[in-house]
């Protein structure tokens, strides 16, 4: 099963792939996971990464598909996997349409106002790096780290006015993917305006439901 899943800054994509991997036995694939071990083992791959990142410059196309290609050629994703931060230029689609064509494009889409509660809530701890939420995961003390007792601090990523332009951004970016993989047929759209724990249950038999069609359930 070779699953993608597209949508926005904050809308859960991270957490909706946690489960669907246990689910379904499949590994979750980040590419800014892919980037950092490359890096660290210094392949040859992993330098020419290092390179662009280290200038704040985005990876080109060519590379970025290349790293990816490497990751789905190991033994893990013989089952299928679960890609989330790629594609994310149509090029790089069309490319993964070439040596891994996904069975299913998950597209999942929140409200504005849901994204920017979600982003512009989390807080950070300045010392150790532990991840809160004013409403949905508050720490005991406001404003202090549970677990060393640091303060805690707000991203600028997480700034409403940044949350925005970031959004902005996100339509621009993947607005041909999207209208790419529904052209093919392979575009599921799922509301994430709910939390979590009522958002994984859909998308989990979505999926089964797809594997149901096929006969593979």
């Amino acid at each position: 099963m070779k699953l993608v899943f597209i949508g926005p800054p904050g809308v859960g994509k991270g957490t909706y792939a946690q489960a669907v991997s246990q689910r379904f036995q499949i590994p979750h694939i980040s590419t800014g996971d892919i980037f950092r071990e490359e890096v660290k083992r210094g392949s040859e791959l992993g330098r020419k990464v290092q390179y662009y990142l280290e200038r704040g410059l985005l990876v080109p196309d060519e590379i970025v598909v290349e790293v990816v290609k490497a990751r789905l050629s190991q033994d893990d994703c013989r089952r299928g996997f679960i890609l989330d931060g790629f594609p994310r230029t149509l090029a790089q689609a069309e490319a993964l349409e070439g040596f891994a064509p996904p069975d299913l494009v998950l597209n999942f889409v929140a409200d504005d106002s849901v994204i920017v509660e979600r982003l512009s809530g989390r807080r950070v701890c300045s010392k150790c790096g532990a991840i809160y939420h004013v409403k949905y995961m508050p720490p005991r003390f406001p404003g202090t780290c549970d677990k060393c007792g640091a303060p805690l601090v707000v991203r600028k990523d997480d700034r409403p006015e940044v949350i925005a332009e970031r959004l902005a951004l996100y339509r621009e970016q993947f607005s041909p993917i999207i209208s790419y993989y529904e052209r093919r047929g392979k575009l599921v759209t799922i509301s994430a305006n709910a939390q979590a724990p009522e958002v994984i249950p859909v998308v989990i038999s979505t999926i089964e439901r797809f594997l149901r069609g096929r006969g593979q359930l």
